[in-house]
């Protein structure tokens, strides 16, 4: 149980949350990934954590440790669009201390919304695991924000 009702215990070299989507989860601090300016329209969400989907090895789960009622639905999305690549400037990868590009993980969310499933190939997710940072930019060229994709993912579930 969380310390004084906060959905957040720091007490512990294990954290705990108390995850809507998942329930309450036991989180080892040094798998948090830091987003420093958070992501596009939860800034205030700067920790994170991913989580694989029971359901679907295509799908992982960024569990936000800010705002435990948060969680977002990521893919690798050269899994679903063959050549994808997003052209981004230095300048806006340089806070993740990349020693190299290839250090460089890229996820894109995924969103459902009347049956249909959209990814965010405009603005990616990219990840240093190794420096434990992550940050949402904003690619060049023309990507979708909604790239529907034909035949969907199968159905996301609730379960991590």
């Amino acid at each position: 149980m969380c310390a004084a009702g906060s959905p957040v215990d720091f007490g512990q070299t294990i954290m705990r949350i108390a995850s809507a989507r998942f329930g309450p989860l036991d989180i080892d601090p040094e798998e948090v990934i830091l987003f420093p300016e958070g992501i596009a329209g939860f800034e205030e969400c700067r920790r994170w954590i991913f989580l694989a989907d029971a359901e679907n090895d295509a799908v992982a789960w960024m569990q936000c440790i800010d705002r435990p009622q948060l969680a977002l639905a990521v893919v690798s999305p050269r899994r679903f669009v063959a050549g994808y690549q997003a052209r981004v400037a230095r300048r806006e990868l340089a806070p993740l201390e990349l020693e190299t590009p290839h250090e460089a993980h890229v996820l894109v969310v995924m969103s459902t919304a009347d049956g249909v499933v959209t990814l965010n190939l405009k603005a990616p997710v990219v990840i240093n695991l190794r420096r434990r940072l992550g940050r949402q930019v904003v690619a060049n060229g023309p990507l979708p924000i909604r790239f529907e994709l034909a035949g969907g993912v199968a159905t996301l579930k609730k379960t991590a």
